[in-house]
């Protein structure tokens, strides 16, 4: 009830397992959390308890009805739970501080005397940084579908097609501070989630595939999203390709990421890789820039500064992530590498490397302690979060971070 849970392909899977019933409704869920240690942040290392170590603690419903003829209803709702403070959001460690490329002046190519427009301009965008701050319920997912002859057909709030590829060919399937999207969660690199979605998928034997489109509320163009994928899986061999793209608020082309990822099973090793691309020439949300800061500089000076925090928020990189996987009885080692390659002139290369370890005390419940290391070059600067949250940034560009975490998982 892992990553998978995460996956609608398990909303299928449970669909065939329960076809004596006409209809069912399964309460499950993932409770995780334990002590973290990080090195590197502003005031030196940091000690705490966190929630989601390995895995995003969470309850979910998950409905399914035989409707007959091949026809079948299903339906996910999975709200997002905080064990460590039983709330919906989060915070990453170092709170509301933005990079150093977004914070100086200097980095985003401006006078020294714009500096405090850019420290409100800055402190707005900090304040945004975290996971669900708007307090949704169902942030983790809501929605509801037909499966049919031809396929099934989802609508509601789902992940999206490109980053079910990263899930599947991260060998951390996105857990812990290991996993392969935590060196590029600011900016995100990645449209994990999208409400307002519909989806068509198909599966057949080990072939699946995806389509989805989304729109923001109340527009079928502003903020569009479009999305895809195909995978296919046996016991030995799985590969897969992914592509997503969306508009900013001004109908423009902005994040677009192509996904390709494979693994590989021997025994009970399993060696995974993955590389994607990130772009975003028109990053979303910034258009509001120059109106914020007008009256304190002038129109003028205001469009120069909304255009330099643009650039600074700009992406074009590339991520590669290769990992191992050994289970052994009641025993799970893993050890992974992951390099964002930033092309743009801030150079904000990330190297993510390190290991795991979890101990089954049963079906449900394990122990984990996880070993994260975090280089950072040119104006790199990204500290490691864990299973549902973010990092954030490191106290200085280029500066290098530590995880050390200890938790316990218990799936229900």
């Amino acid at each position: 009830m892992l990553k998978k849970n995460l996956l609608v392909l398990s909303a299928l899977a449970s669909a065939s397992v329960a076809c004596l019933a006409q209809s069912s409704v399964t309460i499950y869920g993932i409770i995780d959390a334990g002590v973290t240690q990080v090195s590197g942040l502003r005031g030196g290392s940091l000690k705490q308890l966190n929630s989601g170590i390995m895995d995003g603690s969470r309850v979910g419903f998950r409905v399914n009805e035989d409707l007959g003829g091949g026809w079948r209803a299903i339906g996910t709702l999975e709200h997002r739970l905080e064990l460590d403070t039983g709330t919906v959001s989060n915070r990453p460690p170092s709170g509301s501080q933005v990079p150093d490329r977004l914070a100086q002046a200097a980095r985003l190519g401006l006078p020294a005397a714009f500096q405090p427009v850019v420290n409100a301009v800055s402190g707005n965008i900090g304040a945004g940084i975290g996971v669900n701050l708007s307090g949704g319920f169902w942030d983790r997912q809501a929605f509801v579908g037909l499966i049919t002859p031809v396929g099934a057909v989802l609508a509601g709030r789902q992940y999206t097609p490109g980053y079910e590829v990263t899930a599947t060919f991260d060998t951390m399937q996105t857990s812990s501070s290991l996993a392969a999207g935590q060196v590029a969660s600011l900016p995100a690199a990645f449209d994990i989630r999208l409400s307002n979605s519909v989806q068509y998928r198909i599966q057949q034997g080990g072939f699946s595939a995806s389509a989805m489109v989304a729109a923001g509320e109340g527009s079928t163009t502003t903020g569009r999203f479009t999305g895809v994928m195909a995978m296919y899986r046996s016991s030995a061999f799985s590969a897969g390709v992914g592509y997503n793209t969306r508009k900013n608020e001004r109908d423009q082309k902005s994040l677009t990421n192509v996904v390709a990822g494979a693994s590989v099973e021997f025994g009970p090793s399993k060696i995974s890789a993955m590389v994607a691309s990130i772009k975003d020439e028109n990053p979303t949300g910034l258009s509001g820039i120059a109106a914020q800061v007008t009256p304190s500089v002038g129109a003028a000076n205001a469009l120069v500064i909304q255009n330099a925090f643009i650039n600074g928020l700009r992406q074009d990189a590339q991520l590669a992530h290769i990992g191992y996987k050994l289970t052994l009885g009641a025993s799970t080692f893993y050890a992974a590498f992951t390099q964002l390659d930033d092309k743009r002139a801030p150079n904000a290369d990330t190297r993510s490397f390190g290991v795991a370890y979890s101990y089954a005390l049963s079906k449900r419940t394990d122990v984990s302690a996880v070993v994260t290391r975090f280089d950072n070059s040119g104006l790199g600067q990204a500290a490691p979060g864990g299973a549902g949250y973010l990092g954030g940034v490191t106290a200085s560009a280029g500066t290098d971070s530590t995880s050390v975490a200890f938790g316990v998982r218990h799936r229900f």
